[in-house]
């Protein structure tokens, strides 16, 4: 199995001589200096960076074209709810036609659900259960996979879609420790090769509300960005008690939001959409974290249910996080950004606007957007049909980073380094995967900050 422990010094030991710090770079926006600054109060001088947009188009109507067919790997809540947008997305012109998961009620429960909201029959014999149904899904004459099983399980799932030549749609995150991410870069380059098509769900890169907002800001309305703050505060999520005809394994996955190994926790599973959203308008990732959490309510799993994080950028900008889980607190999901000239608002399912530095509304998105779970799929669609080359997971992988960075550095108290989590040789959870006891539980425990090297 391999080892839980989170202190700096472990998560560090061995690390890999691949020279991946560098890696992931900053993302597909171009930038340049403009030459003309501004200049803060504090006699800093800041230039304004022009980007360019690089959005798929956002139809309302997918384009004509052959029948999709997808296959859907992971039939939970989230899984489920991918193939019904998926079909909403598509109409007529698309279908879901295998399925697979490690429990069979959740399989059956999806196939029950697509055939009684869409009128979809999949066949009994696409149906696959068990650790290897991915691989039996690829294999059985899709066009598109969509992964929406526990995090963990992505970059093995995706590597081997691509492998096999299949467009992508995988649910956030794409990975809960390095060496996923590595494995998500390089099945992401070996895609860009193939002419494959990839969408991640950072949802928020597909709402016309924050490309709005994202167009404003590269066309200077508040100046170079200073700060930002980006939260999701919120309530506590499901869990599952454990059942004593369930094996350790069976219960983790049951519970799989609550465990480490399994989603990344939730500064990972859920917050990285704040946090992607920071690294998508500054077009760069942070390189030094310094974080802080604890584990207050949650009643299962090894997990924090809180954090807050100083990420800190290469020219020392900085950007606050916090997340939390927690029933009967004050609750905000949305990201603030100040600039030079101003500032900008987001937030999910409200507001979106620009403002001076006197609180004046310079700029307000009115219109009513698409869902962004149907809008991610019309855009895959659209890419797929009319060839428009698309690929999200290496800057998703971005995100997935900076979050698992924060959350090393809460669990450890230290200041933790891109380059240090780029080159660590961090994997979590067991190397083999059955359906019985795995020895995990016992050994598993909450971490305490500052109590190792």
């Amino acid at each position: 199995m391999s080892d839980n422990n989170f202190s700096r010094r472990r998560f560090l030991t061995g690390a890999a001589v691949v020279g991946a710090a560098g890696a992931m770079g900053v993302g597909t926006f171009s930038s340049c200096a403009s030459g003309g600054g501004d200049t803060s109060a504090a006699g800093v001088s800041y230039d304004w960076e022009p980007r360019e947009y690089n959005f798929p188009p956002m139809l309302d109507e997918v384009p004509a074209g052959a029948e999709l067919k997808a296959g859907i790997i992971g039939c939970g809540g989230r899984g489920t709810g991918a193939a019904i947008n998926f079909l909403e997305a598509g109409g007529s012109t698309v279908t879901v036609t295998a399925l697979g998961d490690v429990l069979k009620d959740r399989l059956d429960s999806c196939r029950d659900k697509i055939k009684n909201e869409k009128g979809l029959e999949v066949p009994e014999e696409n149906c696959f259960v068990g650790f290897d149904a991915f691989e039996k899904v690829i294999d059985s004459g899709v066009d598109i996979v969509i992964l929406a099983t526990p995090p963990k399980f992505r970059p093995e799932h995706f590597a081997a879609a691509v492998k096999a030549r299949k467009h992508v749609f995988m649910e956030k995150p794409i990975a809960v420790d390095t060496a996923g991410v590595r494995q998500v870069l390089a099945a992401a380059k070996m895609a860009d090769n193939m002419g494959l098509k990839v969408v991640t769900g950072t949802q928020r890169r597909h709402q016309h509300k924050y490309q709005s907002i994202y167009k404003e800001l590269a066309n200077n309305s508040i100046g170079r960005l200073v700060s930002g703050e980006v939260s999701w505060n919120g309530g506590q999520l499901w869990y599952r008690d454990n059942n004593p005809n369930w094996s350790e394994m069976e219960w983790m996955i049951r519970d799989w939001v609550n465990w480490c190994w399994l989603s990344g926790d939730h500064i990972v599973e859920q917050h990285v959409h704040n946090i992607d959203v920071a690294n998508w308008f500054f077009g760069k990732h942070p390189v030094k974290a310094l974080g802080f959490g604890s584990r207050q309510r949650r009643p299962t799993g090894d997990q924090y249910d809180n954090f807050a994080v100083d990420f800190i950028f290469d020219d020392d900008r900085h950007v606050l996080s916090t997340c939390r889980q927690i029933n009967g607190c004050s609750n905000a999901v949305n990201e603030l950004f100040h600039g030079t000239k101003g500032h900008s608002f987001t937030s999910q399912g409200g507001t979106a606007k620009i403002t001076d530095l006197q609180g004046n509304e310079l700029f307000a998105f009115e219109d009513h957007d698409t869902s962004p779970y149907v809008q991610e799929h019309k855009n895959l669609i659209t890419c797929i049909r009319q060839n428009i080359p698309f690929n999200e997971a290496e800057e998703t992988a971005n995100s997935v980073m900076t979050a698992i960075m924060g959350r090393v550095s809460a669990y450890t108290g230290k200041q933790v380094t891109w380059d240090e989590m780029m080159n660590s040789d961090m994997k979590l959870g067991p190397d083999t995967y059955i359906m019985g006891d795995i020895g995990f539980i016992k050994n598993a425990s909450v971490p305490v900050p500052g109590s190792a090297d």
